[in-house]
């Protein structure tokens, strides 16, 4: 039986308090919702309410506008002008509403909404607009009609896979080598073979949902219920997820509910005149960092909005789940700017909002409601107890939280440790700490690192060198020792998480070039918003090497459900060394991040035994230099002047790290 927090943790005990006005607020909640819509899944049906709907032999368009004083559609039917035939009627509850003949729209068609409030106006587009396109001269966005022929899914089959949850984060547009946009249809063609190849079980896709701005990366929504058209038609997404389910590959969206872009043609801001239709008013409605608007959670339109959308993505293009965004800013009402939590009183100081606590919790009964083995994850970086709790015990309901501060630690660590100066205890402390009661993605580098102004963990382990030492005949210290250690991270990242692991495409083979989005300051090229494939795909490069290491890394874990074992135990972390092991189910793995010093006969504390070889990072398939031998069986043997304790005695070469398996044994005579 599930617990609560307080009995999970009894350190939240002083805070019971918080814990009963969530659940209060939660319980209440429901019984509303329930009481007047049947269902939470009712309640999430704005987005078959509003917008444009075909229906019988009429078109039906609705908005939630309750500032405005008149809305008309506009559109080359009407000369792009407000007429009096297209102008809506309005009902209660700040509803307009406009039934039009058949012949008025044909799919394909551009439309967009001339809005009037306070004597002035302004064009904007539907909030529940499901098709965005830019026009490539103007760069004006418009509503499409869109009323192709059915997309016939073939995924019937499809079950999104146990844990671990090996995620691959890539964006649509800049997935291919050519320096151009990519598509929907490209992916599916060239990258989604590659995820598979690699090994990985999740896709999870950036930049889903329209934005203004390519260079955003997805993270400044205009258009929340629109694929973004840059890469294709929503057809072409639903290729992308129904191809992708076909090769047992599951997809999850970033899904961006913590603020909106400030653009007003665009997007929501300042929809029917008002500041606050979907916002906050005054200063709170505005993102004091992101220059974006901040959502009202408590307002039960704004509700139904964000929570249809959740259902609108998993029902209509068969999405398996999201990680949301930027869910640090919506708890708090500082968004966690400039704010340590170091201790229990920062969550229940005053500055948690209430109602994003509820609406998240809502997100997350509704999609597990939908689709009960849905992937729901938090970019949370607070550590806030509950993120990952059921709702019924307290908790947000999350499956997984994102644990932003390992890139964060590792960045740190080479930035300003010197190799000799690495602590293994420290190294495993760091990785191994969630709260009792949560799971959580680890990854050794994000996107973020990735991106012009910040380095990749290859690039500042080898900077410079990586552009003229990458050959495998090319030798250099520098590249080494960047490879060993690039290894021995991300071995280390994904062995010690409990939930799963990500990885951002082409950072899984060390790609060498930073993300730099077409702009100005780069005469508008796309040479930089790529990822060169080919690199991998040299045999003579080491990049390779890189990426065949991780494709064995992440087919261990899948093969032995690594990341689903809760149960993790330190073996040994001896700091002058630098030798750390760890056992994992029946798997001991073993690092030596000594730069310089190699170890012979080094016992390893270990339950009596036999161990064989099955991942060793030195292994010249990976770039290393064959010091393992990979064939030798070790046999645990008794500790001197402690028989009933038994070790396994290794040959551990500097900087080097490999992976030990118990084997089954048959008989006494087998140890």
């Amino acid at each position: 039986m599930a617990k609560r927090l307080t009995e999970i943790d009894p350190w939240l005990a002083p805070y019971e308090g918080h814990m009963i006005r969530r659940r209060s607020l939660l319980n209440d909640t429901v019984d509303v919702i329930e009481n007047r819509y049947g269902t939470l899944k009712n309640f999430a049906d704005r987005h078959l309410f509003y917008g444009l709907h075909k229906t019988n032999d009429q078109w039906v368009f609705r908005e939630w506008a309750p500032s405005a004083s008149a809305i008309y559609l506009v559109g080359a039917f009407s000369g792009w002008q407000p007429q009096q035939e297209f102008k809506l009627q309005k009902s209660s509850g700040g509803n307009w509403e406009i039934a039009l003949p058949e012949s008025i729209f044909k799919h394909g068609d551009y439309y967009k909404l001339w809005i009037e409030w306070d004597g002035t106006g302004g064009m904007r587009l539907p909030a529940y607009a499901t098709r965005v396109v830019q026009d490539p001269e103007t760069l004006l966005f418009s509503a499409q009609v869109w009323q192709p022929e059915p997309f016939i899914w073939t995924d019937q089959n499809f079950r999104v896979a146990d844990e671990p949850v090996l995620i691959y984060e890539a964006h649509t547009g800049m997935a291919q080598e050519e320096p151009m946009v990519g598509s929907y249809i490209e992916f599916a063609d060239k990258i989604l073979p590659r995820i598979k190849a690699a090994g990985y079980n999740t896709l999870q896709l950036m930049a889903v949902q329209e934005h203004p701005y390519y260079g955003s990366f997805g993270y400044h929504v205009s258009n929340f219920f629109a694929p973004s058209g840059r890469f294709g038609t929503p057809e072409d997404l639903k290729f992308l997820i129904n191809s992708a389910h076909n090769l047992g590959i599951s997809v999850i969206m970033d899904i961006v509910h913590s603020h909106s872009v400030r653009n007003e043609e665009e997007g929501l801001s300042r929809f029917d005149g008002s500041y606050d239709q979907y916002f906050h008013s005054g200063d709170r409605g505005n993102h004091p960092a992101w220059d974006s608007r901040c959502f009202d959670y408590g307002k039960e339109e704004v509700q139904r909005f964000l929570l249809s959308n959740c259902r609108y993505w998993i029902e209509e293009f068969h999405f398996d789940g999201f990680r949301f965004d930027g869910v640090t800013s919506m708890l708090y009402t500082h968004h966690g700017l400039e704010k340590a939590f170091t201790s229990y009183d920062d969550y229940f100081d005053g500055s948690l909002d209430d109602d994003a606590v509820l609406y998240l919790t809502l997100a997350n009964k509704l999609i597990h409601e939908i689709h009960p083995k849905a992937i729901s994850v938090a970019e949370e970086m607070s550590g806030l107890p509950g993120i990952t709790a059921a709702p019924n015990d307290d908790g947000l309901g999350f499956d997984y939280r994102l644990s932003m501060g390992v890139p964060d630690f590792w960045i740190k660590l080479i930035k300003e440790k010197a190799d000799e100066e690495w602590q293994v205890g420290t190294l495993f402390h760091e990785l191994t700490q969630h709260r009792p009661e949560e799971k959580v993605i680890s990854y050794a580098e994000s996107h973020d690192q990735a991106l012009v102004g910040d380095k990749t963990i290859i690039f500042r382990l080898a900077d410079k060198e990586m552009y003229d030492h990458m050959a495998i005949d090319h030798k250099s210290l520098v590249i080494d020792r960047a490879i060993a250690l690039h290894k021995m991270i991300r071995l280390l990242t994904l062995s010690t998480a409990y939930g799963g692991y990500l990885n951002f495409m082409g950072n899984e083979f060390g790609h060498p070039e930073w993300i730099d989005f077409p702009r100005e300051g780069n005469n508008w090229s796309y040479h930089y918003a790529r990822r060169q494939w080919s690199l991998f795909d040299n045999e003579k490069l080491k990049f390779r090497w890189l990426g065949m290491f991780d494709k064995a890394m992440i087919g261990l874990a899948r093969k032995h459900s690594l990341n689903g074992i809760p149960e993790i135990y330190l073996k040994m972390d001896n700091e002058t060394d630098q030798v750390l092991a760890f056992e994992r189910g029946s798997l001991l793995f073993v690092f030596n991040f000594n730069p310089s010093v190699s170890y012979t006969d080094y016992g390893i504390p270990v339950y009596p035994g036999k161990f064989r070889n099955i991942l060793s990072a030195d292994n010249p398939v990976y770039g290393g230099f064959d010091r393992v031998n990979e064939n030798t069986v070790h046999f645990s043997q008794p500790v001197p002047l402690n028989k009933s304790h038994h070790q396994v005695k290794l040959y551990i070469p500097a900087r080097t790290a490999f992976v030990l398996e118990r084997q089954k044994v048959r008989s006494v005579y087998d140890v």
